[in-house]
C-alpha cells in the first residue's frame, strides 16, 4: 500500500511517500524549486517521490494532507473579523490568498494527481506533528507535544501516544511492551493567538530577521547576551506550573497586521527595533575589539539586543520545560516525542534531554511543516487504517541521489574536471585539504530530510582554529560573524568533549544535530571553531554523532582527520550560500562551489578543485 503525505501553502512545502508503514522518500520542495522556504504546491517533491519508488499515480492508495483547510479557514476569518477594521489588511490578502488557491486544496490534489475524493484524506495538523514523531520513533508508548506558530486554531498539545508493533524494533528501549492499537491522544491544547512560536517569532522581526526565517538566529545570537529581560518577557505573557500560557495581545500585531509581528507596546517595552541586516558585533563577540569598524556605542547597542535574545530564549527554554514536566505527570511515561517548529530550538532541546524526567527523547528532524508531509501519512496508515507499525526513521538520508553521469556532466559544464577515487582514497584526500587550512564540502548520495546538514550535503573544515569560523561565514557561507556551526564527532567519541550526554546510542537527537550540550573546560582550546562561547563564558555545541552505518564516508573521514590529528571532530555546516536552500543536484552543487571560497568539493567520490 503507498500513502502520499503532503505539505503547503504556510510553509516548507514537502512530500513523502510511505510503503506498507516504510518510508520511501522525503523532500521538502525548496530542494528542487530553489526558492528557499517554498511553500507552493510540491509538484516537483511529488515527482520525486513516485520516481523513487518507480510507481505513477495510479499506484497510490491514499493520498493526506497535513490539516484541514476548512478549519485553518475558519480561524482566519472569525480572528480577521473580531479585529476589523484593524485587521482589514489581513482579511483582504487572507481572502486573496484563499479563494485562489487554498479552499480548493481537496479539487487541486484531485485534479494535480487524478485522485478520487475517496482516496484523499485530511488529517488535523498537531496530529501530523505528533504523528511525524511518534510513528517515527522506537517506542511503544511515549509522551507527546508539539508546539509551533498555529496550525488551524492550536497552537500547542500535550498528549500520549501507544504503537501496535509487528515486533520489537532493534532500537527499543527497555520494558517495551506491545499494544493492540495504535493511537495518539492529544489531551490538552492552547489555541490562537497564544502561541509560543508566535511570541519568538515576534522577538525574530524585532531582532532584524526574517520571521519563519530568522529563529535560529536569535538562538545563534542568544549566547552573546545575558538573560536581563526574561521579567519584560513575562510581562507579555502569563504561564503556569503546567507550561500552559495566554499572551498578552497589546504587546502583538500578528493577528491584525500584515506589516509587523508586534506592536508599540513592544517597542515601548524594548526599545527601537534592529535595523534589518545591520552589522552586528558586541564586547562578548569581539572580546579584543578587533571588529574592522569597531564603534564603542554600536556595540553597547548591539549588546543590548544580545540581551534580548537571550531573555526570549531563556524563556522559552522554562516554559517549554514546565510544559514537558507535566506531560511527564500527566502521562506517566519515561519516553517523550517532541515536534512542530519550536522543536527544532535545540538548545530548548538540550535542557530537556538534560533537565526533564525522561528518559527517552525523540524529535522529528523535519519538525516544522515540512514533517507534517510524512506525519499525516503514518497516522493514516497506522491509526486511521490501523496498520501494525515495523519502521523507525534512524537517519535522515531520504532525498534524491544523483548518478556518476550527472556528477560529471555538472562539473564539466561548471568548468572542472575531477577524479573519482575510492572511500579511503577519498577520506585521505580530503583531510588531507582540511589539515592544510583549505574548505571543503561532501556531497553524496541522498540529500537529507529537514533543515540540518549530517554529511550528505555538507561544507566542512578544521575546528582547531577559532579563525575558520569567520572564514566559512564571511568567505564561505556570507553570513553573520556571530552564527556558529556544528561539530561533527565519531560517536564513540562524543563523551570527550561534551558534558551531560547520557546513553550515546539511545539519544536519537544526536544524530539529527538537534540538541546543544556544554563542552568540557579543555573542548574550547581544542575545537575552537566548533564551540560556542557566550558572554557567560561556558562553551556549548550543536552536536551531530556519526556511526559508520548510517554514512561510511562521512565517518571515515573523520576517523581519518582524528588519527591524523588526535581530533575526531569537524566543523559542519549546510552546503548553501546564504539566502539559498541546501543544494540537491550536481548542478546546484557545482554552482555554489563557484560562487564560493571552497576549495575542494567532493561528489560521491569525484573530486575537484579549484
Amino acid at each position: 500500500m503507498y500513502i502520499l503525505g503532503l505539505s503547503c501553502y504556510y510553509h516548507d512545502s514537502a512530500a513523502a511517500l510511505i510503503h506498507d508503514g516504510d518510508l520511501v522518500a522525503a523532500a521538502e520542495e525548496e530542494r528542487f524549486s530553489r526558492k528557499k522556504h517554498d511553500f507552493s504546491f510540491p509538484h516537483l517533491a511529488i515527482q520525486f517521490c513516485l520516481d523513487e519508488a518507480g510507481i505513477t499515480t495510479d499506484d497510490i492508495d491514499y493520498v493526506v494532507f497535513y490539516e484541514k483547510p476548512l478549519k485553518k479557514f475558519e480561524r482566519i476569518l472569525l480572528t480577521t473579523l473580531q479585529q476589523f477594521p484593524k485587521s482589514y489588511g489581513v482579511f483582504r490578502e487572507a481572502m486573496i490568498g484563499w479563494f485562489n488557491e487554498k479552499l480548493w486544496i481537496k479539487a487541486e490534489i484531485g485534479a494535480e494527481l487524478n485522485i478520487p475524493n475517496n482516496k484523499l484524506l485530511f488529517v488535523e495538523h498537531h496530529l501530523s506533528h505528533a504523528a511525524s514523531a511518534f510513528f517515527c520513533s522506537p517506542y511503544d508508548e511515549a509522551a507527546v507535544v508539539t508546539i509551533d506558530g498555529v496550525g488551524e486554531w492550536t497552537t500547542t498539545t500535550v498528549g500520549h501516544g501507544k504503537a501496535f508493533w509487528q515486533e520489537p524494533p532493534t532500537s527499543a528501549p527497555p520494558d517495551f511492551k506491545i499494544y493492540d492499537e495504535n493511537s495518539i491522544d492529544l489531551t490538552n491544547e492552547i489555541k490562537f493567538p497564544h502561541s509560543l512560536g508566535l511570541l519568538y517569532s515576534a522577538f525574530t522581526a524585532f531582532l532584524g530577521f526574517r520571521v519563519n526565517n530568522g529563529e535560529y538566529k536569535v538562538m545563534g545570537m542568544s549566547p552573546y547576551g545575558r538573560p536581563t529581560r526574561v521579567d519584560d518577557v513575562y510581562k507579555m505573557i502569563n504561564v503556569g506550573d503546567d507550561g500552559s500560557f495566554r499572551l498578552d495581545m497589546d504587546y502583538f500585531d500578528f493577528h491584525q497586521s500584515m506589516k509587523r509581528t508586534y506592536s508599540d507596546n513592544f517597542i515601548k517595552l524594548f526599545g527601537q527595533p534592529r535595523i534589518h541586516d545591520a552589522i552586528f558585533y558586541t564586547p562578548t563577540t569581539h572580546p579584543n575589539k578587533d571588529h574592522p569598524q569597531w564603534d564603542g556605542r554600536i556595540a553597547q547597542i548591539n549588546q543590548e539586543y544580545a540581551d534580548i535574545a537571550a531573555s526570549i530564549q531563556t524563556a522559552t527554554e522554562e516554559i517549554v520545560l514546565k510544559m514537558v514536566n507535566h506531560a511527564y505527570k500527566t502521562t506517566g511515561s519515561k519516553r517523550l516525542c517532541l515536534a512542530g517548529g519550536v522543536a527544532l530550538n535545540s538548545v530548548a532541546n538540550g535542557r530537556i534531554l538534560r533537565e526533564s524526567p525522561f528518559d527517552d527523547v525523540f524529535i522529528q528532524p523535519a519538525g516544522g511543516d515540512a514533517g507534517g508531509a510524512l506525519g499525516c501519512a503514518l497516522y493514516a496508515y497506522h491509526v486511521l487504517l490501523g496498520k501494525p507499525r515495523k519502521f523507525v526513521m534512524e537517519h535522515s538520508y531520504w532525498g534524491k541521489q544523483y548518478s556518476k553521469d550527472e556528477v560529471v556532466s555538472a562539473s564539466q559544464a561548471g568548468g572542472h574536471t575531477g577524479q573519482w577515487h575510492d572511500l579511503d582514497r577519498a577520506a585521505d584526500e580530503l583531510v588531507k585539504d582540511m589539515i592544510a587550512g583549505k574548505v571543503i564540502t561532501l556531497f553524496q548520495g541522498r540529500f537529507e530530510w529537514g533543515p540540518r546538514a549530517l554529511g550528505n550535503r555538507s561544507i566542512m573544515a578544521d575546528p582547531r582554529t577559532a579563525e575558520m569560523k569567520l572564514t566559512v561565514n564571511e568567505m564561505i557561507k556570507f553570513r553573520e560573524p556571530f552564527r556558529p556551526f556544528a561539530p561533527a564527532v565519531l560517536e564513540e567519541n562524543v563523551h570527550d568533549y561534551w558534558k551531560d550526554i547520557g546513553d550515546e546510542k539511545r539519544n536519537f537527537s544526536l544524530r539529527y544535530m538537534l540538541s546543544v550540550y556544554k563542552s568540557k573546560d579543555t573542548t574550547y582550546d581544542v575545537i575552537p571553531a566548533v564551540t560556542h562561547a557566550g558572554d557567560s563564558g561556558i562553551g556549548s555545541g550543536r552536536i551531530q554523532t556519526v556511526r559508520q552505518e548510517w554514512n561510511p564516508l562521512y565517518h571515515r573521514v573523520i576517523q581519518r582527520f582524528g588519527e591524523e590529528t588526535g581530533v575526531p571532530v569537524l566543523m559542519n555546516t549546510s552546503f548553501n550560500l546564504r539566502g539559498e536552500p541546501m543544494v540537491s543536484s550536481p548542478t546546484d552543487a557545482i554552482k555554489t562551489f563557484n560562487q564560493s571560497g571552497i576549495s575542494t568539493l567532493c561528489m560521491d567520490g569525484y573530486i575537484v578543485r579549484k
